[in-house]
């Protein structure tokens, strides 16, 4: 059963990332930094601030630092216990994909999407009662995840299992804020 889910995983993403072209790699070579999406995260806290006032704000920028914390580190705790070799490094199709960049650490699973659908989670849970469109914000983990596979960096699984680690933390995240920090705001 393992194996047939590799070969699918593997499947998947030799079709994913060969749908990428040279012209497009220095766009997604971009989307795969956090730092490009800076404009983003601004008008995000600034929405965010304004409905929840500076000193909640400070405490979800608290939250959110650990919470990335949390999500890097059992991500880094799972790569070197499963120690998966991200598809540019993986002999059986490494010939076969398109390697835009390259990094020698392991694969499984996505820190990357575990960070961003944790981070987009809690934002989320938080936005949703003061703006009826703040479901948009989860394009942002979909395309950042997305750039792992066009690079050639993560496996369909590694994005899945990021996202579903990620999504259960920012949950979690935003149960323990609405408790310890909205209780008297709410």
């Amino acid at each position: 059963m393992l194996e047939k889910i590799i070969h699918l995983d593997k499947s998947l993403l030799i079709f994913l990332n060969g749908l990428g072209s040279e012209q497009w790699d220095g766009f997604w070579l971009g989307i795969t930094k956090p730092g490009y999406w800076t404009p983003l995260f601004l008008l995000v806290f600034y929405l965010l601030q304004k409905k929840i006032g500076w000193k909640n704000f400070g405490y979800y920028v608290l939250f959110t630092t650990l919470l990335v914390l949390l999500c890097d580190q059992t991500a880094n705790l799972f790569k070197f216990t499963f120690e998966r070799l991200r598809p540019c490094n993986d002999a059986e199709i490494k010939g076969i994909i398109r390697i835009v960049k390259e990094s020698s650490s392991f694969s499984f699973f996505s820190g990357h999407a575990a960070n961003s659908m944790a981070t987009t989670v809690f934002t989320f849970s938080l936005l949703k009662q003061y703006y009826k469109n703040s479901y948009w914000l989860f394009l942002f983990p979909l395309i950042f995840a997305y750039s792992r596979i066009y690079l050639g960096l993560h496996f369909p699984t590694d994005i899945l299992t990021g996202y579903a680690f990620g999504a259960t933390f920012g949950f979690i995240c935003y149960k323990l804020y609405r408790k310890y920090i909205l209780r008297n705001t709410i």
